[in-house]
């Protein structure tokens, strides 16, 4: 199967999840609500969704210069992660039953993609656009945060340094490595991004608990086992879902603070021309 096949499938995952959340999670009066002023509603996104734009287009085009750059200057770190954990992967890969694997394997590849997706709908479709706002800035701290730390830490993944412990994901589904290949290279490993965004997006679940308490509960079972597949499929260290999760954190915090200055002095603005007008 090919990088476009690939795809393809996973794109179609994530449309008939995101549908049917969205039936789940929101009622007809919130979408007929939020779809009337649409326009408005992306027009006072228009400078996130535009940051974003830029942002993931410059990471495109530089992430090959990165990557050669991390390889001349990179420091290893691999050799300091198995000395603080040990076999703590390959233990807790020998406790995951085989039948649970291809489980896994959709978590990693299809559930992280319709998690990263699946509350830019939601949040678009209820009345407050604050939490949408922080999310895509924690989004862009979190990739801008990972490429800086891919390019000095150099580290390969549990599977890769450990004959003990198996990339079971690609054994059972080796069409699955054409989609990595392409995004990410085999030291990309500390932190996990599959981790920070995942618990990014879990953390705002928790913060809109109130509104969507539906969601809440459907990213905290995604969330978990994204998580746990990292580990169980070999790709990341227990120390890498660590620093990912201190990172989720981290940008959910700064991702807050920063949209309040931008919020509070496009208030300003707005203020001073009422007054001129």
């Amino acid at each position: 199967m090919s990088f476009l096949s690939v795809s393809v499938l996973i794109g179609a995952v994530v449309i008939v999840g995101l549908v049917a959340t969205c039936a789940i999670c929101l009622t007809m009066e919130q979408i007929q609500q939020t779809a009337t002023d649409l326009t408005d509603r992306l027009s006072e996104l228009a400078p996130y969704l535009l940051l974003a734009g830029v942002f993931f287009l410059i990471r495109r085009f530089t992430q090959g210069p990165s990557q050669r750059l991390s390889r001349e200057i990179g420091i290893p770190i691999t050799d300091e992660i198995f000395q603080i954990e040990g076999l703590f992967v390959a233990h807790l890969q020998n406790l995951a039953p085989e039948l649970l694997i291809p489980v896994f394997s959709g978590f990693y590849m299809f559930g992280f993609a319709f998690l990263l997706v699946a509350p830019i709908a939601l949040y678009l479709l209820t009345p407050a656009l604050r939490p949408l706002k922080e999310l895509l800035v924690a989004y862009i701290l979190n990739y801008a945060a990972g490429a800086f730390l891919y390019t000095v830490f150099v580290a390969v993944g549990p599977r890769n340094h450990l004959a003990k412990v198996d990339g079971l994901m690609y054994q059972f589904y080796p069409q699955t490595s054409d989609v990595t290949s392409v995004v990410s290279e085999n030291t990309d490993v500390f932190p996990s991004l599959h981790t920070s965004l995942s618990v990014i997006v879990l953390l705002f679940a928790w913060q809109t608990r109130d509104l969507q308490p539906r969601w809440l509960r459907i990213a905290t079972v995604i969330t978990t086992g994204i998580v746990l597949a990292t580990m169980i499929l070999g790709i990341h260290w227990a120390t890498d879902v660590v620093a990912g999760i201190a990172l989720a954190v981290g940008c959910v915090y700064f991702a807050r603070y920063i949209v309040g200055i931008a919020e509070n002095r496009l208030g300003s603005y707005q203020s001073q021309d009422a007054e001129v007008a």
